[in-house]
């Protein structure tokens, strides 16, 4: 855990008692801060006073002597409208922070060289984090990885020289951490999401915005108008940046060139890694994911032979197009983590003949914008509340069956796949909905799957577990 140590017998007040926020008041109090802590869920409140930290209604205590006041970033800062806690804080002119301003307040105090990549961007954050984070460590660097990505930046290890933090950050995160100064800072794209919390599309893009022009280097996506604005706006203030692109070639920068990463500079374009063949980073969309990785890794000294190595040895993501097994021509993919039409995309768009197996709890719209990628669909396997309406929208176009369940559609799908000829095949997991109706999680209904592949005859599991560790 990393101590606050910048606040040292100062108040602060805390709101939020969640996983982030329960870490974050541990790590203040590590640190020497006099902390007031409180939360909407009595629960919460309950669990943290037994665990030794000091909880009381922030109505009641006295906000001028707060010198912070610390918010969870899934509690409201602006829209639809500030948490109370907020307004309070804003009418004492208390400053509002969240964990990871916490953080780069103690980097800079403690360890102001210590290499610092912090990612964001609408989609792809999680799998370049991954990536960036594996890349590093296995080039044998001491590498922290945390963040949005679902490991809580205060829990990390103390910043020390020589020690390499990635760090996925959302929009929320962002808007909480007016000084963040990443080594490298990413973003990777800019598309409608979280509007209900930011407003408009401006507003969500000037927030992200902020990652990058704070960042020594900034790694930008282009191949979005609101991105592109932005790479240029930081060129124009003085800023360094490296523009990367998935659509076409760049004067300067990285882009792909079919599964090549190309380098521009100063009018040569040299192939700098391929990913053929990497399992785990197939389709355009991780083809930007890994460009912005390369970029990144370039920035803080790593080389171009370690670069490649770690793209070739990448785990995957767990639940996010991870191949977990294979018998003969079949490979079995765990893509979970596309609860909606759009996040199961492209690993529709990454195969050419699939065996899919969707369904759950669904979600407005269904899968009609997914009608692109029905010729790629040897059969579908139906599971889960959605069942029913997914076939409607299959009609003709796509065999289907409705499984019911996720052991059936996996046994059904195995052994259909098993008697197909053509080739390469994926039995694919991407429900495109939920998993509520039968599962906790989306991360359950992923182990369940890798669970359901193992026990299949003659199944070399590529992974080392029914868990999905590698």
């Amino acid at each position: 855990m990393i101590p606050v140590t910048t606040l040292r017998d100062k108040k602060v007040a805390l709101f939020g008692l969640g996983g982030s926020g329960f870490a974050t008041a541990r790590a203040l109090i590590l640190g020497g801060a006099d902390v007031t802590a409180w939360d909407d869920n009595p629960d919460s409140v309950t669990k943290a006073a037994a665990e030794g930290i000091h909880t009381a209604d922030l109505r009641t205590i006295d906000w001028n002597a707060q010198l912070l006041f610390v918010l969870s970033p899934g509690v409201p800062l602006t829209h639809p409208k500030p948490h109370w806690t907020v307004d309070l804080a804003r009418a004492a002119g208390v400053d509002i922070v969240g964990d990871v301003e916490l953080f780069v307040r103690e980097r800079r105090a403690h360890a102001p060289d210590a290499p610092f990549i912090a990612i964001t961007g609408t989609n792809g954050k999680s799998t370049t984090t991954a990536l960036i984070a594996h890349i590093l460590k296995s080039s044998g660097r001491d590498t922290q990885l945390g963040g949005n990505i679902g490991t809580a930046v205060l829990t990390l290890e103390p910043p020390k020289a020589g020690r390499f933090y990635v760090v996925e950050c959302s929009s929320y995160q962002i808007d909480l951490a007016p000084t963040l100064n990443p080594s490298a800072g990413i973003l990777l794209n800019l598309t409608p999401d979280h509007l209900d919390r930011h407003g408009t599309m401006q507003h969500y893009a000037d927030i992200k915005e902020r990652l990058v022009a704070g960042s020594d280097v900034a790694i930008v996506g282009v191949d979005d108008s609101f991105s592109e604005m932005i790479a240029d706006r930081i060129e124009r203030a003085g800023g360094k940046v490296t523009r990367i692109s998935r659509r076409h070639a760049l004067a300067d920068g990285i882009y792909a060139e079919g599964t090549k990463l190309v380098q521009a500079s100063a009018g040569a374009a040299i192939p700098i890694a391929d990913l053929d063949g990497i399992q785990t980073l197939r389709g355009s969309h991780n083809a930007q994911n890994a460009a912005a990785a390369v970029a990144a890794c370039v920035a803080v000294g790593v080389s171009e032979d370690e670069i490649r190595a770690g793209l070739a040895s990448f785990p995957g993501l767990k639940h996010r197009m991870q191949p977990v097994g294979r018998r003969g021509n079949v490979l079995f993919v765990n893509d979970s983590k596309a609860t909606n039409a759009d996040a199961a995309a492209p690993a529709l768009s990454s195969y050419d003949r699939i065996y899919w197996i969707a369904g759950g709890l669904p979600k407005a719209g269904g899968i009609t914008t997914l009608s692109r990628f029905f010729p790629r669909i040897a059969k579908a396997y139906l599971i889960g509340e959605a069942a029913a309406e997914f076939a409607a929208t299959l009609g003709e176009a796509v065999p289907y069956e409705i499984s019911g369940t996720l052991g059936q559609a996996v046994a059904h799908a195995a052994d259909d796949a098993e008697k197909d000829e053509n080739g390469p095949l994926a039995v694919m997991l991407s429900p495109a909905c939920a998993s509520f109706d039968q599962y906790k999680n989306f991360e359950v209904r992923g182990d369940a799957f890798v669970s359901h592949v193992a026990a299949l005859d003659e199944i070399t599991m590529l992974i080392g577990s029914a868990t999905g560790e590698k």
